[in-house]
């Protein structure tokens, strides 16, 4: 195994954000179904994302729920030139899930120039409401350093110079 000196670039794969799951996301089952600015949807099985008790698992549900919302703004952020990063996430859980896929709609309650805000609600296979949860994003100019990229060349005042992302 190589160790990985933090000075060193960090080499990512082009990742496009509308598409392409994440470890992460692969990991807990999650399958993105629409996305578009103003509306995304997703779905995510209860199991094996449980807590001891066999229930559906509050950060998992968390996690559907800022994934699927920063999937639209990811969207809408593509159509400004920018990139969408999470700023804030508030989740209230009404009910629990313990078998079969729970599914979570995301819808934009606000789409500007710099943040962009969704309603997420989840809900069971029965249509029950499991959770609601509102999800900020800001947008940010695509032209940006990558993360760990310490050793980006430096202008002539010193700063250093943006590396796009793809």
């Amino acid at each position: 195994m190589t160790s990985h000196d933090e000075r060193s670039p960090v080499n990512l794969p082009p990742f496009d954000t509308l598409t392409d799951p994440t470890p992460l996301s692969r990991y807990m089952g999650i399958e993105t179904v629409e996305v578009s600015p103003a509306h995304a949807v997703a779905t995510m099985p209860v199991a094996p994302n449980t807590q001891p008790y066999g229930r559906l698992a509050g950060g998992a549900t968390i996690l559907l729920c800022e994934g699927i919302a920063s999937r639209a703004a990811a969207s809408h952020a593509k159509t400004l030139g920018k990139i969408a990063l999470g700023l804030e996430v508030n989740t209230t859980h009404h009910s629990g899930a313990t078998h079969g896929h729970v599914t979570a709609v995301a819808d934009a309650i606000h789409l500007g120039r710099s943040v962009a805000t969704y309603t997420v609600t989840v809900t069971g296979e029965d249509d029950r409401l499991i959770s609601t949860a509102r999800v900020t994003c800001m947008l940010v100019d695509a032209q940006r350093t990558r993360p760990g990229r310490v050793d980006a060349p430096k202008d002539s005042a010193g700063s250093r110079e943006a590396e796009p992302l793809t």
